[in-house]
């Protein structure tokens, strides 16, 4: 799919949606008393604030021409006041939302995470993990400012706009009308600006998340990239990517450079025309020194809220798309779900049946027509044949990684479809192919499979599949700790690993999908011994192309034409002389 590329853009560019910002009260809502103190302390700290010129005017006007000196001192210690009061309110509001903003990160993130952890294969295998990451970390940041300080501030700077203008007009209401009268010329401004610069910001998180889904892809592939010696081919991608960032950047930030000079500008002149009309044009007995400075000082202050306001809205503009990017998340549909009423499926024996089982991954592109098998509990079932022919579409089926077209698959007479999927598949193993090992030490891993299980439980299941011995070598034993997937492991290690954490968690049914395909064949005969262990008791569906693996299963299916073409034992297949016996002589050549 095109949107599978990492120099493929984003489609970011939305209209502002109040839909998407409605949604998101449900993240404030939580916080809605946090959030109603700090917007209580940000208005009488904006008052506070804004009594500074009302002292000064009456001290121009009053108290210096009477020359007061005791009156002048106390009106200096009042200003100072408010002034400390304003900075403590501002401080103890800052803190306040600075915890909310971090709250609602938090939640936000929990209930993405919580959801990609439910979500098909297919989601991931659609889209650079890299663009997944980004959502979660670079996109819930910028969301969560909104959310908290965002909301709060576009409260609390209307309502300055209004407390200055109710403050100017009690001043001087001939030259109130003046400052108004430069707010057609800023929203000219501002209107002109604001489309482009929104488009640029937009822009730079499409680079951004082009770049994080390169460095990603390339520090997985690292060595790859070393193997073929790609280092400079790769290090010329990254640097055109890294570049068009720059350059995205760079434009986007000229844009929002225009609109402090623009604002300042108008409020230079605004306040010039305030002196030409206060000095000049209007009398000495209707404006006062006093008057003027009080005027100034709020004229000053007037366009701080407008360009607040301004940015704010830009801010929301661009972060309604980023809210559409962690919606559009958290609506993926979870394909493979509970359904309603389903029930646990209680202690499984292990009987498996499959009736008239049709399965696409593409609509009308069928891989399994009409399949039918039944497996008594105890079983063990291998599957065969070329590759792209559907064992392992059976397999995960079987495991409701995948729900099926047509027809159904009960074990021990459920329908898997009715029950829930905790309930099964905690009662099975599934090994695959790519062993994979979180970070963490080795005995982690294993209890990876049963969190509650001993350190001697983890050693004794380790011992049965021949992991034990190269644990106990290494530095730390059990206790050493490995990287992320395991780079310091072998191939057969981490597999082996991976049995002990399969053997741990004590399925009933047993999946193992190509699990000995990185073990040498002297591992692999010690560890049949404890296969044999592990397969006892237990329903087992074994997929490998090294036939010598499942001689001794007590019945091999042979996949092929979208369907089982033969199926018997070992023997009988041989004799047979059909699809098995050709494909079990070739590898004999």
């Amino acid at each position: 799919m095109a949107r599978n590329r990492y120099d493929i853009d984003e489609e970011l560019e939305s209209p502002f949606d109040f839909g998407h910002f409605k949604r998101s009260f449900k993240y404030m809502k939580k916080y809605r008393g946090k959030m109603i103190a700090a917007l209580i302390l940000s208005i009488f700290a904006a008052l506070s604030g804004l009594l500074g010129p009302i002292i000064t005017k009456y001290a121009l006007d009053n108290t210096v021409p009477a020359k007061k000196i005791g009156e002048l001192w106390l009106l200096g210690g009042l200003l100072l006041l408010t002034f400390l009061v304003s900075v403590i309110f501002s401080t103890i509001r800052a803190k306040i939302m600075t915890v909310v903003g971090q709250d609602m990160i938090y939640d936000i993130r929990s209930d993405l995470f919580a959801h990609l952890q439910e979500l098909p294969f297919s989601y991931y295998d659609d889209r650079p993990h890299g663009k997944i990451l980004i959502r979660v970390v670079n996109y819930v940041n910028s969301v969560s400012d909104m959310l908290s300080n965002g909301v709060i501030s576009v409260i609390l700077e209307s309502l300055n706009m209004i407390f200055i203008t109710v403050f100017m007009f009690m001043v001087d209401v001939k030259l109130s009308l003046i400052v108004l009268a430069g707010i057609p010329f800023f929203m000219f401004v501002m209107f002109s600006i604001k489309k482009h610069q929104r488009r640029a910001w937009q822009d730079v998180s499409n680079k951004s998340s082009n770049l994080n889904a390169y460095l990603q892809e390339n520090i997985v592939g690292a060595r790859v990239t070393q193997i073929f010696t790609r280092e400079e081919e790769n290090a010329a991608i990254f640097d055109r990517l890294s570049n068009k960032y720059r350059k995205s950047w760079m434009r986007a930030v000229g844009y929002s450079n225009l609109v402090w000079p623009a604002t300042d500008n108008i409020s230079t002149m605004i306040r010039a025309a305030i002196f030409f009309f206060g000095l000049i044009i209007m009398t000495p007995a209707s404006v006062t020194l006093g008057t003027i400075a009080a005027m100034t000082g709020y004229a000053s202050r007037f366009w701080q809220p407008i360009m607040n306001l301004s940015n704010l809205f830009n801010n929301f503009i661009n972060n309604i798309a980023y809210l559409e990017r962690i919606f559009e998340t958290l609506d993926e549909p979870v394909t493979i779900a509970d359904k309603e009423g389903a029930h646990e499926i209680g202690a499984i024996k292990g009987d498996v049946s499959f009736k008239d089982v049709t399965f696409a991954y593409d609509e009308g592109v069928n891989v399994l027509e009409h399949v039918s098998f039944d497996v008594k509990a105890g079983e063990s079932i291998a599957l065969v044949g070329p590759t792209g022919a559907g064992k392992s579409t059976i397999v995960s089926l079987i495991s409701r990684f995948y729900d099926v077209t047509g027809g159904s698959i009960t074990i021990d007479g459920e329908d898997i479809g009715e029950v829930t999927l905790r309930s099964l598949r905690s009662q099975m193993g599934i090994m695959l192919q790519d062993s994979f090992i979180f970070s963490g030490t080795i005995a982690d891993n294993i209890r990876y499979g049963r969190l509650d299980a001993t350190d001697k439980e983890i050693r004794e299941a380790s011992r049965v599949v021949c992991a034990d011995q190269f644990i106990r070598e290494m530095e730390d034993g059990y206790e050493t700790e490995v990287k992320e997937r395991g780079s310091k492991l072998s191939g057969g290690q981490k597999q082996l690993i991976s049995f002990a954490r399969t053997l741990l968690s004590d399925p009933k049914i047993l999946v193992l999908d190509e699990a000995t395909s990185s073990i040498d064949a002297k591992t692999e005969r010690l560890l049949q011994q404890g296969l044999n262990e592990l397969l006892k008791g237990r329903t087992s569906f074994i997929i490998a192309h090294r036939l010598s693996t499942i001689k001794n299963c007590d019945r091999i299916m042979y996949i092929d034409h979208k369907g089982i073409t033969e199926c018997g034992s070992h023997d009988e297949l041989m004799e047979k002389k059909g699809d098995y016996y050709k494909l079990y002589t070739s590898q004999l050549i």
